[in-house]
C-alpha cells in the first residue's frame, strides 16, 4: 500500500514536471515574441494586422516602432492584400470591358477567377489571422521574405 502511494507520488510529481515545462515553454515564447508599443499583447496586435486587409498593415506599420512580430505582420498583409486589391481592381476593369463589348463567355470567365480568387483570400486571410494569434511566424512564398527583410 505504501508503494502504491509513492509511485502515484511520484507520477503526480511527473505531470507537475510536464506541467511547469509547458508553462515554461509557453512564458519563454512569450517573452521571445517581445512588447509592443501598443500597449497590445503581440498577438493581438498580430491578428489585428489582417483584421481589414492591407488597411490595418499600414495602420500598424506607422504605430508599432519596435516589436519585430508586429511589423512582420503588418508588411505581410500590406503585400498579400494589396496584391489582391490591385488583381480585383485589374480583373474587374477587364470584366467590365468584356460586357460592354458584349462578350458574354469572357465575362462568365473573369467573374469565375474573381469569385474564385475570393475564395482564395478569405481562406488566407482566416489562417493568417489564427497563424498570427498563435504567435507563428507564419511566412508565405514571397511575401513572408519582403515583409521579412523589410520588418528588420
Amino acid at each position: 500500500m505504501a508503494k502504491a502511494r509513492s509511485k502515484a507520488r511520484g507520477k503526480a510529481k511527473g505531470k507537475a514536471t510536464g506541467k511547469a515545462r509547458g508553462k515554461a515553454r509557453a512564458r519563454a515564447k512569450r517573452e521571445a515574441i517581445g512588447r509592443t508599443s501598443t500597449q497590445l499583447e503581440p498577438k493581438v496586435a498580430g491578428l489585428l494586422c489582417y483584421v481589414l486587409g492591407w488597411v490595418t498593415g499600414v495602420v500598424f506599420l506607422i504605430l508599432e516602432k519596435k516589436n519585430k512580430f508586429v511589423r512582420f505582420h503588418a508588411i505581410q498583409s500590406i503585400v498579400v492584400f494589396g496584391a489582391f486589391t490591385v488583381v480585383w481592381i485589374v480583373l474587374g476593369i477587364i470584366n467590365g470591358g468584356t460586357l460592354y463589348w458584349r462578350v458574354h463567355a469572357l465575362w462568365v470567365l473573369f467573374s469565375v477567377i474573381i469569385w474564385l480568387l475570393a475564395a482564395f483570400a478569405f481562406i488566407l486571410w482566416i489562417i493568417l489571422m489564427l497563424k498570427a494569434y498563435a504567435g507563428e511566424k507564419f511566412k508565405l512564398p514571397v511575401s513572408g521574405d519582403i515583409a521579412e527583410k523589410a520588418s528588420r
